[in-house]
Order: structure tokens, then sequence, then C-alpha cells
């Protein structure tokens, strides 16, 4: 579906070992619930996602969420909501806690 492969790992879970750990497993279905998590070199979990069968899921969201945590784990800025590559970020500091809503306008659509 992608041409040179995908650039990060995926896996099966047989058995449901994984999704028991994740708690995404049904065991009465014998299946994993659609379940996504983005995990970080460290091995902490930065973002979990899980929907039911009905409810597809949204790839450039995805590619969005991966790139904001690869941007941030490299330059220690953080994204405000709606962020897209390229956009403004912000830098944490205890003088804009509570106040990011005076310095970040998103772009109007």
């Amino acid at each position: 579906m992608v041409d040179g492969g995908i650039p990060y790992p995926m896996l099966s879970d047989r058995g449901g070992k994984i999704g028991s750990l994740y708690g995404v497993y049904d065991d009465e279905a014998g299946v994993d619930i659609r379940g996504r998590f983005l995990i970080d070199p460290d091995g902490v979990i930065q973002a979990a996602e899980v929907l039911s069968p009905p409810v597809g899921r949204n790839p450039e969201e995805l590619l969005r969420q991966l790139k904001a945590f690869q941007h941030t784990r490299e330059t220690g800025e953080v994204m405000p909501s709606g962020w897209q590559e390229g956009g403004a970020t912000l830098k944490p500091s205890t003088k804009l806690a509570g106040r990011v809503w005076e310095v970040w306008q998103p772009p109007k659509k």
C-alpha cells in the first residue's frame, strides 16, 4: 500500500497477548479492538487511540501526530492545538502557563 514499505514498525497480535497488555483485547470476540499507540524511542506511550470497528481511522492525523512528537523531541518546542508541520510552535515556560491563548492565534480558515 505504501511505496517502499512503511517506515515504522507495525505488528500483528495473534492470540491477543499484546492487546491484553494494552487493554484492547476483546476476550469474547477473540480479537483486538482497533488501537494505535505511538511509543517513543524510550518506550513511553505518547499517544493512544482506540476505536470500535464501525469508525475509521484518520491516517493524516496519525502522520501529523508523528511529526509533532518528532519535532518536540528534537527541539523541546510544543505544538498548540491545530498545529500543522511548518506551523508556529511554542517554547514552554512558566510565563506561558495559562496564557497560551494570548500568544497562539490559530490560522483562520
